[in-house]
């Protein structure tokens, strides 16, 4: 048997499934251009390469330096290589964006399907980028592997079922989840990349594979993007945002923190959300009778990396809020409208960790690392009482075990109940 068919098969033994492939097995059969982003190593690569609806496409990385060449000298000879083709890392010759389009534009009838490309930056947020692929290009997002993911189901949490499933009977449903209690605490350090997640084992493995991606990742694809001078600025700019996780996004805070001016800190927080290294929150605004808090939370993409860039030590609340927005990120994504994920406080510092607003209802979600108790449903209680018409429930995630109806329209449940 050829070496590589025999690659091939032994990359679908070692498949996981992805939720992110049921949108881009969609988008083929509408769009010309299918563009897959996310950060390194979260699988991109695996994925386009495995997904059955992409046999028929040629793969081509620029990460090879005579397809890179040839995407910088002869991007159109490149382009006609095969008649459908996947482009990995195109994000290394933003310019191959400009004869993708001039290929799209020169076919008639339109071929849907025929370039997919993936790309470890947002070529939406990348200033190099001349071409953004407006009504050629559907955009689709490989998040690090939810809790589920990891377990070979290929999904994230339950939250569509949450959606369609009366609130009454939430207590039933999540009770019925089939799975065992697990500290919320292994799962947050073992991280969503695949690597670290699936093939390492020990705390000393999974420092060292960080170690490396951090070097990978400031040493070359943060000069893709953008030239740093300063690596070990930006290095002391990424500390100071792991320390602040789930908190308020104070720019002028760790300006003064770091001593970095405050204008490279903006520009690094755009360089990290543009590399889908971290996540900016924004707070649900609508304002009926109370003053809301309007900035927004910052997290990481894996709450494990988080925990490693900020020096180990004690997880805290905030990894646990940071796990269950990494499964919430998976699941939106793979939604078509995506739902609007959201935070809510109020002046007072009554507080929502997240809400999700998905055909005008609204679903709010509270996170507490212990068990749960009464107190803890302040805020989804006054959430509950402020938007009454469009309340479809609130969910209490605690690292205790027991499921309880703690008030009208307000459960509480595990974490791994749900995610």
């Amino acid at each position: 048997m050829p070496w590589a068919i025999i690659a091939h098969l032994m990359r679908q033994i070692n498949y996981i499934p992805r939720f992110a492939a049921g949108l881009l097995h969609r988008a083929l059969a509408v769009s010309p251009v299918v563009v897959l982003m996310g950060a390194r190593q979260t699988g991109k690569s695996t994925l386009v390469q495995n997904e059955p609806s992409l046999s028929g496409h040629q793969y081509l990385t620029l990460d090879d330096p005579d397809v890179r060449e040839q995407a910088r000298l002869a991007p159109d000879e490149l382009l006609r290589r095969a008649p459908r083709l996947v482009l990995d890392e195109v994000q290394r010759e933003p310019d191959l964006l400009l004869a993708v389009k001039r290929a799209v534009d020169a076919d008639r009838p339109r071929a849907n399907g025929r370039f997919v490309l993936t790309g470890s930056a947002n070529l939406l947020l990348m200033q190099r980028v001349a071409e953004s692929l407006a009504g050629r290009a559907t955009y689709a997002t490989l998040r690090p592997l939810s809790r589920r993911e990891r377990l070979g189901l290929g999904v994230p949490g339950i939250w569509s079922e949450l959606f369609s499933t009366p609130m009454d009977k939430w207590a039933n449903f999540v009770g019925g989840q089939e799975d065992a209690a697990v500290d919320w605490r292994e799962w947050a350090k073992h991280s969503g990349y695949p690597v670290p997640a699936l093939e390492l084992s020990g705390p000393e493995a999974r420092s060292l594979w960080f170690d490396g991606y951090i070097r990978t990742y400031l040493e070359r694809d943060l000069q893709d993007l953008s030239a740093v001078a300063d690596l070990v600025d930006f290095r002391r700019l990424m500390r100071a945002a792991c320390h602040r996780l789930g908190g308020l996004l104070n720019q002028a805070e760790i300006a003064r923190d770091t001593g970095i001016p405050r204008a490279t800190v903006q520009r690094y927080l755009n360089l990290l959300e543009a590399s889908f290294q971290t996540v900016r929150l924004p707070a649900y605004s609508v304002n009926r009778t109370k003053r809301l808090i309007k900035g927004p939370k910052l997290y990481w993409s894996d709450p494990a990396l988080a925990h490693w860039l900020g020096g180990g030590g004690e997880l805290t609340g905030a990894h646990l809020e940071n796990l269950v927005l990494a499964d919430l990120l998976v699941w939106r994504d793979g939604q078509i409208p995506a739902p609007e994920l959201l935070y809510w406080r109020t002046t007072t510092d009554r507080e929502v960790d997240f809400v999700i607003e998905s055909d005008g209802r609204l679903l709010a979600i509270e996170v507490k690392a212990a068990e749960a108790r009464y107190s803890d449903t302040a805020g989804l209680r006054q959430f509950r009482d402020e938007y009454a018409d469009r309340f479809a429930g609130g969910l209490l995630l605690h690292g205790g075990a027991r499921i309880q109806r703690m008030s009208d329209g307000i459960l509480a449940a595990p974490w791994w109940r749900v995610l």
